[in-house]
């Protein structure tokens, strides 16, 4: 479904990704763990087009992704939920929810009501202004705000990011479900455990390069990714 080749991006006279490979089947949850500033979430970020890489090729189901503009990739099935959840903080739960069906407004209500079964908190707070939830509600609204528009694959840049364990764990349960409807997931985190009760398959990205990848299972048992990942 997805597949990123050779990908370079720099940050002026820093490279932030070197020669990078990434493929995300349909299905598949595909994690991508590392410290902060490996270059995590510089992937997410030129996969949306917001960065152009040096070089390198993103296919997203035999198209050239580089040449789709940014809004113009919902419209070709790929959302995001971005880093630090980015919900309009002024707009009620409602108008949020709004704003992703821009695309897909034949089915807005029937969607709606979906987020409000995978979210029942959204349906309680349906009037309230985004600004003034909690942060876990905040993350629910960013992930249903990006399943209004019908997505086939999803890029979740740290879901967990800032948010008490409890209120992650309830955060992964919701990303199991989707992943149970077919929905591709490919996911940046820093929470390596909470990442590969969902994953299928993973990287490790260190300074910018892949330097392990493999199936959950090989990660669990890497002597040297349970103790530098998974605290084990």
């Amino acid at each position: 479904m997805l597949l990123v080749k050779d990908l370079e991006v720099n940050y002026g006279a820093i490279q932030a990704v070197r020669k990078v490979d990434i493929e995300v089947n349909q299905g598949e949850v595909v994690m991508i763990i590392g410290a902060n500033g490996a270059g995590k979430s510089t992937i997410v970020n030129t996969i949306m087009g917001y960065l152009k890489p040096v070089s390198g090729s993103i296919i997203f189901e035999n198209q050239d992704l580089l040449k789709v503009s940014p809004h113009k990739k919902i419209n070709k099935g790929v959302s995001i939920v971005p880093e630090g959840r980015k919900v309009f903080a002024e707009m009620t739960v409602r108008e949020n929810l709004d704003l992703g069906a821009y695309i897909n407004k034949r089915k807005k209500e029937e969607n709606i009501e979906k987020m409000f079964q995978l979210f029942p908190r959204l349906k309680e707070r349906e009037k309230q202004i985004a600004g003034s939830m909690s942060g876990g509600e905040q993350q629910m609204l960013a992930i249903a705000r990006a399943l209004m528009s019908d997505p086939k694959l999803i890029l979740m840049d740290e879901p967990s990011m800032g948010l008490a364990p409890v209120i992650t764990e309830q955060i992964y349960e919701n990303i199991e479900i989707i992943k149970k409807q077919n929905t591709s997931i490919l996911l940046i985190e820093q929470n390596a455990y909470m990442a590969m009760k969902v994953a299928d398959r993973g990287y490790v990205l260190q300074n910018g390069k892949v330097v392990y990848s493999g199936n959950v299972n090989e990660f669990a048992d890497d002597d040297i990714i349970r103790e530098a990942y998974l605290g084990m």
